[in-house]
């Protein structure tokens, strides 16, 4: 028995001693997690700070202003005069001086502002769909990146569909903003309905027709189309809006289609689809 019982007592001290260096391993393993965490969460600010000061030095009030023109063309206009359409045709125009811009960055071919968000920045483009994914509109490096075209578009003739890409940050800065189209504080106001685009050859407007959230595919950033193809695309968007837009969708018209993650982990999409309804050549 006595033997039995110093046996008992060293095995105790051994699942003891074992429990002691788990808890040890979890207690260091949390403290390198949280530092992490912290070092990420330094560097995450960082970029997003220094993203928000590139866009005040841009100074947009500077380089862009509202305008209405006598030359601009109505494009593929309803029939009905009692369609939405009439009233967004109506609203100014955005028209943007590019020499600054083009002199910051070479890759600059556009210029964006979505109402009722802070979504008001240059777009750049490259031969790759992610070097703007990890650089900033001066081409530092930054986890933030920066609005950017498909690479695959032609931002002088825009396509049948026209891409634009921006990460979603929690401090609102490129496309973090627009996660405020899903609230009805946003939606529920028809002036917010609009985007409007400004290119060094064009200055245009865009009716938003619909908005979803979907986990990430190839189809609603598909570029190239054949008539039936892009008869089936125009129907199977306008059936996947979450919010009912007065806007009508047929196979002549052009799309502006707007992507950024709508959660945190980059595992479902935001999706804004627009119309161009008005075109001004500059």
């Amino acid at each position: 028995m006595h033997k039995n019982g110093r046996i008992s007592r060293v095995k105790y001290q051994k699942r003891k001693r074992r429990k002691k260096i788990i808890w040890i391993i979890i207690l260091i393993t949390s403290i390198l997690i949280s530092i992490l965490c912290i070092i990420k969460i330094f560097f995450w600010n960082k970029d997003n700070t220094k993203i928000d000061k590139i866009n005040k030095d841009i100074n947009s009030t500077e380089i862009t202003k509202e305008v209405q023109s006598e030359t601009a063309e109505n494009i593929n206009p309803p029939e009905s005069q009692d369609d939405d359409y009439w009233y967004y045709v109506n609203m100014d125009m955005m028209s943007v001086n590019f020499d600054e811009l083009k002199q910051k960055n070479n890759d600059t071919v556009g210029f964006i502002k979505v109402n009722g968000t802070n979504v008001n920045y240059p777009i750049v483009q490259t031969t790759d769909n992610s070097y703007y994914l990890k650089h900033a509109f001066d081409k530092s490096k930054n986890s933030a990146g920066w609005v950017f075209a498909d690479y695959r578009n032609n931002m002088v003739n825009f396509d049948k569909n026209t891409v634009i890409y921006g990460h979603s940050r929690s401090n609102q800065t490129v496309f973090g903003s627009l996660k405020k189209v899903l609230n009805k504080s946003w939606y529920g106001n028809k002036d917010n309905h609009i985007i409007k685009l400004s290119t060094p050859t064009e200055n245009t407007l865009w009716q938003i027709v619909s908005i979803y959230t979907i986990k990430p595919e190839s189809y609603y950033i598909t570029t190239k189309f054949s008539d039936s193809q892009f008869k089936t695309f125009v129907q199977t968007i306008k059936d996947r809006s979450q919010i009912n837009f007065s806007g009508t969708l047929n196979e002549n018209d052009k799309i502006l289609t707007l992507s950024t993650c709508e959660d945190v982990a980059g595992t479902t999409r935001l999706v804004i689809h627009a119309k161009l309804i008005k075109l001004d050549k500059r």
